[in-house]
């Protein structure tokens, strides 16, 4: 893990293709993620939220890096632990807040829940309860790309644990064959359930399973906003081109449990306080990175912390005061 306030700001790509307002809208995309998720754990734990929750608290670098790298037009699958992906997305706290408490309103009116939020007309393209589920999708979409001769990119995010999943190999080798125009993101958090991955990967690093099928793959850090935004960055300007598929592994920390089933007997309490820490927490990096550039100032940090809070709040009054869905509609947009 590198320092949490970087020296190099001004020659990363992020500055100059975000300038200093996106920095600003990130960092506030990542706020909003931490706070709202850490709102819904509250509310599970008050049983006002149905079925199991995934949380994302500490990937939102990952989260949003990645997407915000991207750019209108583009279309992205995300995974079981996805509200941070579509708060990155969309920036529409009611609608996912909707969706976890089973309202209409919501992305998916309520009916998907906290696993299968999609909003595909703005490219979001949902979440998948399957492990690996959104790996053939995204390649399937990658083709039709092509075939409509569109510039634009798919992007799917997955864990570690379904790195080891079929798919996975399937998709590549495809992506591979026909050069793709799919960035593929492991979100390696560390554990897959309660396994390491140390134990489930006799390699040193994912990405280099890239280098069996012929075409690129990275290491990075995924606690570092700007490298992931960099890295995801280059991936789609090179895919746009013709350049073929991408596999990237960012390094990441899931501060919660699995599930909020999860009673965390695989990992000490010592080493999730060293992920807490300013050098590896996110959001205290990118605060700190922005703050040594001049970016933001402690004021203007505090107010866009009560900003996210706020913004929070809302959603959940929003959320609760919606009706439950029409259960009359509950075959509409089913195909199979």
């Amino acid at each position: 893990m590198q320092n949490a306030a970087r020296e190099s700001l001004p020659q990363c790509q992020a500055l100059k293709v975000l300038g200093p307002a996106g920095l600003k809208a990130s960092l506030a995309s990542m706020l909003l993620i931490r706070a709202f998720e850490e709102r819904v754990d509250q509310l599970y734990l008050a049983g006002r939220t149905r079925g199991t929750l995934h949380l994302s608290i500490g990937q939102e670098a990952t989260n949003v890096g990645a997407l915000h790298a991207l750019r209108a037009g583009d279309r992205f699958f995300s995974h079981h632990r996805g509200h941070g992906h579509a708060l990155a997305w969309t920036d529409d706290p009611r609608r996912a807040m909707a969706d976890i408490l089973g309202k209409s309103g919501g992305f998916c009116e309520g009916f998907g829940g906290t696993m299968h939020m999609a909003d595909v007309k703005s490219g979001f393209l949902g979440g998948n309860g399957i492990v690996a589920g959104g790996l053939p999708l995204s390649t399937g979409v990658g083709l039709a790309i092509q075939l409509r001769a569109e510039d634009a990119v798919c992007l799917v995010l997955f864990g570690d644990g379904a790195a080891n999943e079929g798919a996975l190999h399937e998709a590549l080798n495809m992506a591979s064959i026909w050069q793709l125009p799919v960035i593929y993101i492991c979100e390696n958090n560390s554990y897959a359930m309660s396994t390491p991955v140390n134990r489930s990967i006799n390699v040193e690093t994912i990405s280099s399973r890239a280098t069996a099928y012929g075409f690129p793959g990275f290491t990075i850090d995924g606690n570092d906003f700007l490298e992931v935004f960099d890295c995801v960055h280059a991936a789609a300007s090179r895919a746009r081109k013709g350049g073929g598929p991408t596999l990237v592994e960012a390094l990441t920390y899931r501060i919660k449990g699995h599930s909020r089933s999860d009673r965390q007997a695989y990992r000490s309490r010592e080493e999730v306080r060293r992920w807490q820490e300013p050098d590896r927490d996110p959001l205290l990096r990118l605060e700190a990175t922005l703050l040594h550039a001049g970016i933001v100032d402690e004021e203007e940090l505090s107010a866009m912390r009560l900003r996210a809070s706020d913004r929070v709040d809302d959603a959940v009054a929003w959320a609760e005061a919606a009706p439950a869905p029409d259960p009359s509609g509950l075959l509409d947009h089913v195909y199979a």
